[in-house]
């Protein structure tokens, strides 16, 4: 029976991104949840615009990426240009990770673009799972589950779940009455957001990226080309009010130079935050994106590491619920994920924020890094999470070594037991995946399905014999491709995550695979 039909449903508080994110993974993993939105409609602000290539790897797993892109703009270079000179300081090209990844780019979407297509993909997953105009109004929990209390349009209404997870926001209300202390610092700076209707194509040609860094220690800007206008991004001096929409004009126009027009679309100011939450698990209940921290909006950290949050807690509750992992496989969420955003995600954008206004931000360990490792860093392909003891998380790559245990395991073209080309995430999907770095034509002892929720291949640019009674879990690697860029010896054992992350590499040996897997799962 599966864990659908036989548990409580999971309460998902939040519907923005990172909570209809959440839910399209628990429903990826074919759990129960419902969600639950104070609001009587989805996000309208002109919010969050630019979705990183780790996301893109998220929406593909969860069934949405198709249609996300269909909205969104690409882009293969992140720019960065000193205003003074209008030369590059810190330019990024995304095609140099076209081995590791489907999604060589980023892209360019504003939230309230974003939100409907992730609720149009759980309509059509899950008809009346999203419940709008349900305003927490408190919980509690016990050793059997949790119930929650909504204040609705038509009264108060209680719901049994088990288990609740708060993707509702910065001021979240459940982090305030599990009274978990927030740590850290909002800055007295605000920063000024705006869409603009401005024809910088033909009318008045500019050849800006689509995501431009204009760093200047008086006055620097971000430029942001989204599908339908573009995007600027500025601070506010201390004590000022909001511009006028004429003084908006002007202050663009010393930017971009002279427009015959230029529209205000929509505008929203932003207070600046690194502010991280305590603790992220209370027994059953759990924090999510900026529920657990509040990242400074620079280099797109914000939404992108709430994203990472819903990569990484979905499979862990669905091992738990399918009976194949005990609790303490949830402990993992907070132990990996707090440290990457307090210090990882957090650091880094405060950093990115003093360099754009010639503060003290140092950002020469991206600077000297190679042209894949930067790419792999601010695309967030570069992660490394903390999975052991012996683990360090990281959130920069300074250049393509080999894998370390914690990072995440490039999405290469590999050719499957049919024959065809697969990408290896496609075979990661719903699995701990154990791959077995050897010579096919030894026949080496490589189990078939032997755990629930772990599968064995064996990679060799050799392929298996069909006598060798390999063929089936045998994945051809033309040229050794994905073996040198592993870079492990032969007769290695990696041993990959739903997430897709690496949590072991290890001399090969009968039963290896297994007793890892176990020890994670701690079963």
């Amino acid at each position: 029976m599966s864990a659908r039909s036989t548990m409580k449903p999971i309460i998902v508080v939040g519907a923005g991104p990172v909570g209809l994110t959440t839910a399209l993974g628990l429903d990826f993993y074919g759990l129960p949840f419902q969600v639950f939105e104070d609001d009587d409609t989805l996000s309208l602000d002109t919010k969050a615009g630019t979705i990183l290539t780790r996301t893109l790897e998220a929406f593909r797993r969860y069934g949405v990426a198709d249609g996300v892109l269909a909205k969104a703009l690409r882009v293969d270079e992140i720019g960065g240009l000193d205003r003074a000179t209008n030369k590059s300081t810190l330019s990024v090209r995304t095609e140099v990770l076209a081995d590791d990844t489907r999604y060589p780019f980023v892209i360019n979407l504003p939230q309230h673009h974003l939100e409907p297509v992730l609720q149009q993909r759980l309509e059509a997953r899950r008809p009346g799972a999203l419940h709008l105009k349900h305003r927490l109004t408190s919980f509690h929990q016990d050793a059997g589950g949790v119930v929650a209390t909504f204040n609705t349009p038509e009264g108060s209404r209680e719901v049994e779940g088990s288990y609740l997870l708060a993707c509702d926001g910065g001021r979240s209300t459940v982090r305030t009455q599990l009274d978990i202390p927030v740590e850290g610092v909002s800055h007295d700076i605000r920063y000024m957001l705006v869409d603009l209707k401005v024809d910088l194509d033909v009318e008045h040609p500019r050849d800006y990226p689509y995501l431009a860094y204009f760093s200047d220690p008086q006055e620097w800007m971000i430029l942001v080309r989204q599908p339908h206008c573009w995007r600027f991004l500025y601070p506010l001096p201390p004590g000022a009010e909001p511009p006028s929409n004429d003084e908006l004009g002007e202050k663009v126009r010393r930017f971009i130079g002279d427009v015959h027009t230029l529209e205000v679309l929509n505008s929203i100011v932003y207070r600046v935050h690194h502010r991280i939450a305590s603790e992220w698990r209370r027994a059953r209940v759990f924090l999510m994106g900026d529920a657990a921290h509040l990242i400074t909006p620079m280099w797109a950290l914000g939404l992108n590491t709430g994203i990472l949050d819903a990569m990484g807690l979905p499979w862990r509750l669905a091992w738990v619920a399918r009976g194949w992992a005990s609790d303490a496989l949830l402990d993992g969420y907070a132990r990996e994920h707090h440290p990457l955003a307090a210090n990882g995600s957090g650091e880094m954008a405060e950093q990115a924020r003093k360099y754009m206004g010639g503060e003290a931000g140092d950002v020469s360990d991206l600077r000297s890094s190679s042209a894949w490792g930067l790419a792999a860093t601010r695309t967030l392909l570069g992660v490394r999470f903390g999975v052991d003891d012996s683990a360090e998380w990281s959130m920069v790559k300074m250049g393509k070594g080999p894998l370390l245990v914690g990072d995440r395991m490039p999405d290469a073209e590999i050719h499957g037991p049919d024959g065809r080309p697969h990408r290896l995430h496609d075979l990661i999907d719903d699995n701990f995946l154990a791959l077995y770095f050897t010579d096919a034509r030894r026949r080496p002892a490589i189990p078939a399905q032997s755990l629930p929720g772990l599968k064995h291949y064996v990679v060799s640019r050799w392929d298996a014999p069909l006598d060798s009674g390999l063929r089936d879990r045998a994945l051809l690697d033309v040229g050794e491709r994905l073996f040198r860029r592993v870079g492990c010896p032969p007769d290695t054992l990696v041993l990959v995550r739903p997430d897709d992350h690496v949590t072991a590499i290890a001399p090969m040996r009968a039963g290896l695979a297994e007793d890892l897997y176990r020890r994670i799962i701690r079963k």
